[in-house]
């Protein structure tokens, strides 16, 4: 529990450094381009299409009812473009984070391999393949739950705690590999996400819920709704610089555990029998 404090204050202090302000630049322009165009072709598309699927939704009447029932009777009419939102940002942000993770975090681990970290041994258990190959695998099995959980999205209090929940899980899974690519052998990172699982998937919820925080202000108005095409390019570095923030915490958190687990391991060694300076002859 130290560690997880001590990191997060290391992170903090770090995510201000002009190099990791100049990090969120690159996956921005990347990301922001691309979901602009996304949104200036496909938005009207997608709203129709939410639409007409709710039409033939059986629970649909029910939803309206529900809100007539509390003076929100033309409420209906924002329910298509709410749910593009709230799909979208799922993908929004799995797109940044594989950016992140395939740009910036090796960005990230040189900063700290430069610095507090400059006497750790570099292992290379991972790889950027690897890392691509891992950070599309999971980012594919958390849209897959994203899709399975979208009726849930529209029920309160459910659409303020599955969103952090799986961001945080996806946020742990790709964070916890990339921050150890480099240094870890493929046991040591085995064993650091297995022994500091509970700590690694709060801080996945923590920056899931950091990441939320843009969700909320396009939420909490019909009008941000309207200009979420817009909206969305600027909230997208937002996004990055939440992850980058998150890549240091996690580069912090774990590094700092390779370096305990390799300490723990070296005393071990040197505690077994003929492990300390050999004798010599009589």
């Amino acid at each position: 529990m130290t560690n997880l404090f001590d990191s997060f204050v290391r992170a903090v202090g770090t995510a201000f450094h002009p190099r990791m302000l100049m990090l969120t630049l690159l996956p921005f322009a990347i990301a922001g381009v691309t979901w602009l165009a996304i949104f200036w072709f496909g938005w009207e598309y997608a709203v129709a299409f939410v639409a007409s699927a709710l039409t033939r939704w059986s629970l649909s009447p029910h939803l309206y009812s529900l809100f007539g029932s509390i003076g929100l009777a033309t409420a209906h009419a924002v329910v298509a473009p709410f749910v593009v939102v709230m799909l979208a940002i799922p993908l929004i942000v799995a797109s940044v984070l594989v950016l992140i993770a395939s740009i910036a975090m090796p960005v990230v681990l040189r900063h700290l391999g430069r610095g507090r970290f400059a006497a750790l041994e570099k292992q290379r258990g991972g790889s950027w393949y690897g890392s691509l190959f891992h950070s599309l695998f999971v980012t594919i099995v958390c849209i897959v739950l994203t899709a399975a959980t979208v009726p849930l999205w529209i029920v309160p209090p459910l659409f303020a705690v599955l969103p952090p929940l799986l961001w945080g899980w996806l946020s742990y899974r790709v964070m916890s590999y990339d921050a150890l690519a480099d240094h870890a052998t493929s046991d040591e990172r085995r064993t650091i996400v297995r022994k500091h699982r509970w700590s690694l998937l709060i801080m996945g919820i923590c920056t899931g819920l950091l990441g939320s925080v843009p969700t909320f202000i396009w939420a909490s108005s019909m009008i941000v709704i309207v200009l979420f095409p817009v909206v969305a390019v600027a909230a997208v570095w937002l996004y990055i610089f939440i992850f980058v923030f998150s890549a240091l915490w996690f580069g912090h958190y774990c590094l700092h555990a390779l370096q305990q687990l390799r300490h723990v391991t070296h005393a071990g060694q040197d505690a077994e029998p003929g492990g300390g300076v050999p004798r010599l002859p009589a």
